[in-house]
């Protein structure tokens, strides 16, 4: 009995140690100053979700939303594909490919085209569990990004 007892604590708690050690998602939060607008520079906070694959490569989800505090709001989802450079645990430099929709909220109504843009920064790792990560994008329609992004991994 004591056996069955002993296998039922220590076989979830090895399953949640080898889980806890791969951290296969990611989740940030930062903000953005950036050329969203058609007039002046715009300021922005962005959400992303990531998903780490074998290697150096992510796959994920990004928002962005901008205003260019004079009436234009701009909103970004999107999907990226991230490649880690000169590390394999998921940190170090990167580029990243986005690929979404640009969508413009004016006085005039809503504007909607495709977005695309390429992105490079560099992921500290702060501990086991969070980072940061300073980053510049530019791409079509918007003419540029800089942002700082922090975050979890789990």
């Amino acid at each position: 009995m004591k056996k069955w007892i002993l296998l039922a604590i220590l076989v979830p708690g090895i399953y949640l140690f080898a889980f806890a050690q791969e951290k296969k998602m990611s989740a940030g939060l930062g903000t953005e100053w950036n050329m969203d607008s058609r007039h002046n520079f715009a300021g922005g906070a962005v959400l992303n979700f990531l998903y780490n694959l074998p290697g150096a490569t992510s796959l994920g989800l990004s928002f962005t939303g901008s205003m260019n505090f004079n009436n234009i709001y701009v909103l970004e989802p999107s999907f990226l594909v991230r490649q880690y450079f000169l590390q394999d645990n998921h940190s170090g430099f990167f580029a990243q490919f986005n690929m979404g929709a640009f969508i413009a909220l004016e006085e005039k109504g809503i504007t909607s085209m495709v977005m695309s843009g390429l992105a490079a920064g560099y992921r500290f790792r702060l501990g086991r569990f969070f980072y940061v990560e300073p980053y510049g994008r530019a791409g079509y329609p918007f003419a540029f990004g800089l942002g700082a992004m922090t975050g979890m991994c789990f």
